[in-house]
């Protein structure tokens, strides 16, 4: 008789649940799968900013440009917190049954979606940006709130990327590695001090 496989949905289980597997030593999801959870609770607050601005009157193609892509965004980034997952099976065989080759091939497989939600933040805090600027009172510090949750997943998957990186033993990968990401985060911290800014200058 075949040995029956259980497949664990990350995406599809309870908080309770996630963060429990999360905390197991030899737990499948791991901080990868923490970012994609923190990424998508970001782009959630945004699109919670676009609706109360069309709630609150406003309307027109941008607005409804955001109130469709943060939806997207949200459910992709929801749907990264399994993708990630997969993308670490080929760096664990590599390190179980492989040698230096093996695993050497495999860093780029083992970060890509770290990569990925570093990427979609960027439209993410762009619409943050651009929704300040119609946003309703009260509805105003999901803003910095959303910003804050975005730059923490940009920082884990920072995190994650390096710790790859530096599994390589090409120093010219890990030095472009490490340059190039210190330049994406720099873009989007840009973002994230200038919507910190709007929000301080709103409070005083």
């Amino acid at each position: 008789m075949a040995e029956k496989i259980i497949i664990d949905v990350f995406k599809e289980k309870k908080a309770e649940d996630f963060t429990k597997a999360l905390s197991a030593a030899d737990g499948k999801a791991a901080s990868g799968s923490a970012a994609a959870y923190v990424a998508a609770m970001a782009c959630a607050l945004a699109e919670r900013v676009a609706n109360a601005c069309a709630a609150a009157g406003e309307s027109g193609e941008r607005l409804d440009y955001i109130l469709r892509n943060s939806e997207i965004l949200r459910s992709y980034m929801v749907h990264l917190i399994d993708e990630n997952i997969k993308a670490k099976r080929p760096m664990e065989r590599a390190r179980r049954d492989g040698g230096e080759r093996e695993i050497e091939a495999s860093i780029q497989t083992a970060c890509c979606i770290e990569a990925e939600i570093v990427n979609m933040m960027k439209p993410c805090l762009e619409f943050l940006d651009e929704l300040k600027d119609i946003c309703p009172q009260e509805a105003m510090h999901f803003i910095p709130e959303s910003a804050e949750l975005a730059m923490s997943a940009c920082r884990i998957s920072q995190s994650i990327i390096f710790h790859y990186a530096d599994m390589s033993s090409d120093e010219i990968y890990r030095y472009v590695t490490r340059r190039e990401n210190e330049v994406f985060l720099a873009e989007r911290n840009e973002l994230y001090e200038r919507i910190c800014t709007w929000y301080g200058e709103k409070r005083a």
